[in-house]
């Protein structure tokens, strides 16, 4: 590790000498790209993040948003939700159990810091080409982190979602995001309260795994990384984790937490600094308290490891002693390593020796704050030229429902304890999950993901149709967005190009969530996920949640109901020979090019209408179109007992590929009973096309133009097994 002449021409200048060892790696640590945000902070004012239900938006360990009691009532109650999501990248490619697994423990403990109790994972990810042996090979062992992790500590794994690309094949994306349940009188943050306050380290003893992780995590990676960078991926321990969980629960119940942090990039010198920086305080430490899992540890390596499972409380000193005997209850370390200030932040170190001495002393603030921010050239990108291929119908409907972007993912959640917590009403594998949140009496809806085919395309459309894209996902199961949270991942920002995109999907982002009145209350920006293979597609992965009434929604699949109807609710191309398919499923598979499609005139009403025609009580099934068009969302709407008998006349000018391929969001399939009233609910705000009616048969008929297009349940299932049935 060493830090920057040109930052540490900084640091010398404000501390008026050299820096020790150990404050140059502590300023190379939390002055790195993935802690100080020297390229991103910049552009991540566009977001909105205010609004009357948000209690506590970025900057802290989560995001606080408070629910509405039923789920539609404007008035908000003191029951909170956090919100928090992390990226744990480069650790997942050397080690793709570790590093997923930490992943999750990560992002779980920034919940706990909150004074919320966990209660929904979402995991969005994604690999290079399913094809390559090495991607299923990182496929596994990260789905299989995430999966041991979330399970042994008992927090349900209800949304997600899995791409494949070949940008990924030498830098794979794990995005976790968690929700946290909480109330107004429960509500911790993370900034210091009193000077005279101790600061007591809770949790699992302090190794040597995870050293330099933040700074590993600003860094290109290198061909040799799984190998050479194996050091700073750090090791979980999930029943350490269910533990810490539980104490920290029984510390929060007892008031007997003023502040608290998580230990994550940094380790205890990130936490510890930030917390007391964050009150304008400083903070004496010292380093010998510390307990230790391996021996003769020296300072630098205290301070800085990031062993897993460990809290970092500010405790009033009449509560130390109970707060031990809690952490004794439940087998955990505790440790009084300090107290708050009113001064610098300093650490001092007896290395046994009996002689104390100052291995840091510096201004908490400037250490959290006085990174300089990067200005950086951007290149505008650009949308390819139109290059479409002539394909055969049958052969194109069966290329893009069994794509491994498109097909089943039952293979990856299926090992996720989804249920567990007895909250999950709607699981994964649908538009959205739901959770019942029976404290504000309401449903909350779950939808987390990117589509980094559309962000390749045109970074700032292609992010707007992220985000309007989740806002549809969760309108599916009749709820309305509240909040979101982002990570927004890109590669190297020095390169002209990949700034260029990088800066298209923050903007994209910010203002499709302005448009649908979602105020962006938190994320995590991970920069540099370039490999020997090139920068990565860029990715914005929004984890979105709404609210409704009550814990039920609308099916996805169809059933054989003989009085409904199939309604398409959104542009069907039908018409227009313009209809892009930029961006889709259909020309990755057949090497095509095009612009990516436009979007709706008023996505926030198509939002808003849709979530309430999901709810009405003639609506039997409802399911959102996008990744593979009109295709792959007919074909998931069929099972065994119902099938679809669909007629799509199409003018003769128009392809039918682009009407059943083509992938623009803020569209949807409705199964209604009462036609005229999805008409009427959409009128002036989203085309409304009759599509056909259900059948009892388990067959999929399409009758478009002079071509039909027919199969059934079965073949469908076997079409879309692609992941299952090559990873069993």
């Amino acid at each position: 590790m060493s830090l920057a002449d040109s930052d540490r021409e900084l640091v010398v200048e404000e501390l008026g000498r050299e820096p020790t060892p150990a404050e140059a790696a502590l300023f190379e640590n939390l002055w790195s790209e993935h802690c100080a945000y020297r390229s991103s902070r910049p552009l991540l004012s566009a977001f909105e993040s205010e609004g009357e239900q948000v209690v506590i938006g970025p900057g802290d360990d989560a995001a606080v948003v408070a629910l509405p009691e039923d789920g539609t009532d404007e008035n908000h109650s003191s029951t909170y939700i956090t919100l928090g999501i992390e990226s744990h990248n480069h650790p997942s490619y050397v080690d793709p159990f570790d590093g997923a697994a930490t992943g999750v423990g990560g992002i779980v403990r920034d919940t706990l810091s909150m004074g919320a109790y966990p209660i929904a994972l979402a995991d969005s990810l994604y690999f290079g080409d399913f094809d390559a042996e090495h991607s299923r090979y990182l496929l596994e062992g990260v789905v299989e982190g995430i999966s041991h992790y979330g399970n042994c500590i008992g927090v349900p794994t209800v949304a997600g979602s899995v791409d494949f690309h070949d940008g990924y094949e030498g830098n794979p994306l794990v995005n976790v995001a968690c929700v946290g349940l909480t109330d107004d009188e429960r509500l911790v943050t993370a900034e210091a309260q009193e000077p005279g306050n101790k600061l007591v380290l809770v949790g699992n003893g302090t190794g040597r795994d995870g050293l330099g992780g933040a700074s590993f995590a600003s860094e290109d990676l290198a061909e040799d990384a799984e190998t050479e960078d194996r050091p700073a991926v750090q090791v979980g321990d999930p029943y350490a984790e269910k533990l810490l969980i539980e104490a920290n629960e029984q510390l929060i119940e007892e008031q007997l937490v003023e502040s608290a942090r998580d230990l994550g990039a940094a380790g205890l010198g990130g936490a510890s600094s930030e917390l007391v920086a964050k009150g304008g305080l400083g903070a004496h430490i010292e380093l010998e308290r510390v307990h230790q899992r391996e021996p003769n540890m020296n300072a630098l390596e205290i301070l800085l490891a990031e062993s897993q499972e460990r809290m970092c409380y500010e405790v009033a000193p009449d509560n130390v002693e109970r707060v031990r005997e809690i952490a004794q209850r439940f087998d955990l370390g505790c440790s009084v390593i300090g107290e708050v200030t009113d001064g610098n932040y300093t650490c001092t170190f007896d290395n046994g020796s009996g002689d104390s001495e100052t291995v840091v002393d510096v201004d908490a603030h400037f250490l959290g704050e006085g990174a300089p921010m990067n200005d950086l050239p951007a290149e505008e990108p650009s949308q390819p030229d139109t290059d479409l291929p002539r394909t055969d119908l049958e052969a194109a409907f069966e290329a893009v429902v069994s794509s491994p972007n498109t097909a089943s993912k039952r293979w990856v959640y299926r090992q996720y304890d989804h249920e567990v917590g007895v909250r999950t009403s709607v699981g994964p594998g649908d538009d959205a999950a739901i959770v019942a949140v029976r404290e504000a009496e309401c449903g909350l809806a779950i939808s987390s993901g990117a589509a980094p085919n559309w962000t390749e395309t045109a970074p700032y459309v292609g992010a707007q149709a992220v985000a309007l894209e989740n806002a549809t996902n969760v309108a599916a199961k009749g709820a309305t967005p509240l909040a979101a949270v982002d990570c927004l991942n890109g590669g190297n920002p020095e390169k002209p190009d990949v700034y260029g995109g990088f800066t298209g999907i923050v903007d994209g982002l910010a203002d499709m969530c302005e448009t649908l009145s979602t105020p962006v209350v938190g994320g995590n920006v991970s920069l540099y996920n370039d490999s020997a293979a090139g920068p990565i597609p860029p990715t914005p992965t929004l984890a979105l949640v709404g609210t409704k009434a009550g814990y039920d929604a609308p099916a996805l699949s169809v059933d054989a109901d003989g009085d409904s109807e199939l309604l398409l609710v959104g542009d069907h191309g039908l018409e227009r020979e313009d209809a892009r398919l930029g961006g889709s499923e259909y020309l990755r598979q057949f090497d095509g090019s095009d612009r990516f499609p436009a979007l709706p005139d008023d996505p926030a009403s198509v939002v808003d209408t849709l979530a309430a025609v999901a709810d009405d009580e003639s609506t039997r099934a409802v399911h959102d179109v996008s990744h593979g068009g009109l295709a792959v969302a007919l074909a998931e709407m069929v099972t065994d007992e119902a099938g679809l008998e669909v007629s799509i006349p199409v003018d003769g000018g128009v392809d039918p590929a682009h009407v059943l391929f083509h992938e623009q969001p803020g569209r949807a399939l409705i199964q209604t009973t009462d036609p005229d009233d999805v008409r009427e609910a959409f009128d002036g705000v989203a085309p409304v096309v009759s599509l056909g009616a259900p059948t009892d048969d388990g067959t999929l008929e399409i009758d478009i133009g002079e071509t039909t297009l027919e199969t059934d349940a079965d073949a469908i299932r076997t079409l879309r097994s692609t992941i299952e049935s090559e990873l069993e």
